[in-house]
């Protein structure tokens, strides 16, 4: 997805809206998503793979806005984070790697201050996983129900939960329930990122009840 230009542009258009000026990225990988928040006043790209860490340093070269910091999200050493002064973490088609998605959670919760937000991008409908998301290391996908869970287990509160790629739903379903893919061909994610996704970032304006992914935002009560 590291060419998804529009796919990337709309989930920055999704989170710009909710997040402050100092924040977590958790799992930011090589950086894909790690440039369209450099415009805010502090940005600390956390992954627990330190040759990922490197790879955004290299990207981003002469950011003094930007800080790297090796660490899991439910590991304890993610909890020194908090000398940045985050107020808001994002994670975007992470959480679902993390084997202790709760203490992760938690952790972030712990790190921001009341009234700071957690922006999540989940795999959505556990009736969707398949093969694919067994190759891409996922251990689970989500509901909102279940989202509703983790927030409570954290003392934090869903401000917005929303699904999202509602022909994502449909296409994601082919790949796991009849093909039984368990890539995603480059032919794919072209057509998605060029066709569909200008499509559905006008046209997916109201509440979907189902989509391929699920967009949430918690909150740390003040």
């Amino acid at each position: 997805m590291s060419r998804a230009r529009n796919y990337f542009a709309w989930q920055s258009r999704l989170v710009s809206r909710e997040i402050g000026r100092r924040v977590v990225e958790v799992g930011c990988g090589v950086g894909n998503f790690t440039g369209t928040l450099l415009d805010r006043g502090v940005v600390i790209a956390v992954d627990p793979d330190a040759e990922c860490l490197s790879r955004v340093r290299e990207r981003y070269p002469n950011q003094p806005n930007l800080h790297t910091f090796q660490a899991d999200a439910s590991d304890e050493i993610f909890l020194e984070v908090a000398r940045f002064r985050p107020d808001s973490c994002v994670c975007l088609n992470v959480l679902e790697h993390i084997e202790d998605d709760e203490q992760a959670v938690r952790n972030m919760a712990s790190v921001i201050p009341p009234g700071g937000a957690i922006v999540l991008l989940l795999p959505a409908f556990p009736a969707l996983y398949g093969p694919i998301d067994r190759n891409l290391g996922h251990h689970r996908r989500y509901r909102r129900d279940a989202v509703a869970r983790l927030a409570a287990a954290a003392g934090l509160r869903v401000r917005r939960a929303r699904y999202m790629n509602a022909i994502g739903f449909f296409g994601w379903w082919i790949n796991a329930r009849v093909l039984r893919r368990d890539t995603q061909s480059a032919a794919q994610i072209d057509v998605f990122d060029r066709v569909f996704v200008p499509l559905m970032s006008r046209l997916e304006i109201a509440a979907l009840p189902f989509g391929q992914s699920l967009f949430v935002v918690l909150e740390k009560p003040a």
